[in-house]
């Protein structure tokens, strides 16, 4: 029997394959590939860099499902069901959504797919597949199988998972409610032993807060000091307040750290169920402390919750480039199905479609939601803004500058690698539609 693994795209532009932007390796598909039995056959075709083949020979064709992706993703079913194909969807869309996401395939993974992945495929080879499958938190000893990336030309980072979920309630984060406000860490001895059979040197962790667990990051940093690895991570403001904390991730070979400040403006923290992470005019001297230790920062905003005007761009941009980030993202908010923000949203009548990712005249880039000081297409161009004017030449220079000081010179090659293309992905991203009509798609 053969399993086919497929990464979907956001969708595409009439006559486009894909966008050419740099690509990390998918962790997921590694550990299906990993929880596969020998006997099956294995082959993955990720969306994102390459063209699918519809007409592959295969038994089952399992498909990553987020929300952003949802449409692009019920659009290839579709394709291979024409075909008499199986479908199976899993990822965070097909949990949040699993009604939906039913309706499009005939099996769905609700939750973390380790304790069910076997248990599903043998249901399908005796034609007892069930249409949907609960799998339980928690981890399993079992690595990623890396070996189905081999045709893909991704950046030389390897993706290791040390823990997932988080023990906080942000309003708007998917994360937050698929794992209900918890945090489960990895056990230290799959962490290490992963890391030491990765053939790359830079390693992203991929919790989307690694520090969720004070005494379990710390002891796991301490044990990968040996290693002499280079890594970045997602973690809170917060971990400036402990210099322990910091020396311990910079001594394990912390390079850069991605922290989502979302906004700067105290009533939208409050909002979003963030007023936790900042104290009101200690926000300089935290980023201070944190580029002292010789960690680079990603900062991230988002924009779009009730106290944001345009002079909300001007002050997220002014802070970004005083403080000369390693990069910076200038999002607006998604209202994610199961979050508080989108139960909000909907019961104010603000939602531009109560299923806006599968309207297929959304486009990336667009909100999917009206503002409460100003119309959704001023914020979405006032975001762009923001990102075209980070991206200037002579603002990414002063930032470089600033990144040789606090990273090795692989981390500084990346900046500019990172840095250098950030306007013209910004262009490419804009206004790609959800889904896309197959007709129009390149043979």
């Amino acid at each position: 029997m053969k399993i086919t693994f497929i990464l979907t795209a956001i969708g595409k532009k009439p006559g486009k394959k894909y966008i050419g932007t740099w690509k990390m390796e998918p962790l997921t598909i590694a550990l299906l590939k990993a929880l596969t039995p020998a006997h099956f056959e294995t082959e993955f075709f990720d969306d994102r860099i390459e063209l699918i083949d519809y007409d592959t020979d295969t038994d089952i064709v399992a498909i990553t499902v987020e929300t952003y992706s949802a449409l692009r993703a019920y659009d290839i079913a579709a394709e291979y069901k024409a075909r008499g194909k199986t479908v199976i969807f899993g990822g965070y869309h097909a949990t949040l959504c699993p009604d939906e996401t039913s309706e499009h395939g005939d099996s769905v993974i609700v939750g973390n797919a380790e304790t069910v992945w076997a248990a599903m495929l043998d249901d399908f080879a005796n034609h007892w597949l069930k249409p949907r499958y609960t799998g339980k938190a928690g981890y399993t000893a079992i690595h990623p199988d890396r070996s189905i990336y081999s045709d893909k030309k991704y950046l030389p980072i390897t993706l290791v998972e040390t823990g997932r979920g988080c023990g906080h309630a942000c309003e708007f984060c998917a994360i937050s409610a698929y794992y209900c406000s918890h945090y489960l860490p990895r056990p230290h001895d799959d962490i290490l032993a992963e890391l030491k059979q990765s053939e790359h040197k830079y390693h992203f962790l991929v919790d989307d807060n690694l520090t969720g667990n004070r005494k379990h990051a710390i002891e796991l940093f301490q044990k990968m000091k040996p290693l002499n690895i280079k890594w970045a991570g997602q973690g809170t403001l917060a971990i400036a307040r402990d210099q322990e904390l910091l020396q311990a991730m910079k001594e394990s070979g912390c390079e850069l750290i991605l922290i989502g400040f979302e906004s700067l403006n105290q009533q939208n923290l409050q909002q979003m169920n963030k007023s936790w992470e900042t104290a009101l005019g200690e926000r300089d001297e935290l980023v201070a402390n944190i580029h002292q230790a010789g960690i680079g920062i990603y900062a991230t905003f988002v924009f779009g919750f009730d106290a944001d005007n345009q002079q909300s761009f001007v002050d997220a941009l002014a802070f970004a480039r005083k403080h000369k980030f390693y990069t910076a993202a200038f999002n607006h908010l998604l209202p994610f199905p199961g979050t508080p923000t989108y139960e909000r949203l909907k019961s104010e009548n603000r939602l531009l479609g109560e299923k806006w990712w599968l309207n297929r005249d959304y486009r990336y880039g667009e909100l999917a939601f009206t503002p409460a000081t100003m119309t959704h297409a001023e914020m979405s161009a006032l975001c762009r803004d923001a990102r075209r004017r980070f991206a200037r030449l002579p603002v990414v220079c002063s930032r470089g500058m600033a990144a040789l000081g606090r990273s090795s010179l692989g981390m500084w090659w990346l900046f500019w690698a990172m840095n250098l293309r950030l306007g013209e992905e910004i262009d490419q991203k804009m206004k790609v539609p959800l889904g896309g009509n197959l007709d129009e798609w390149p043979k």
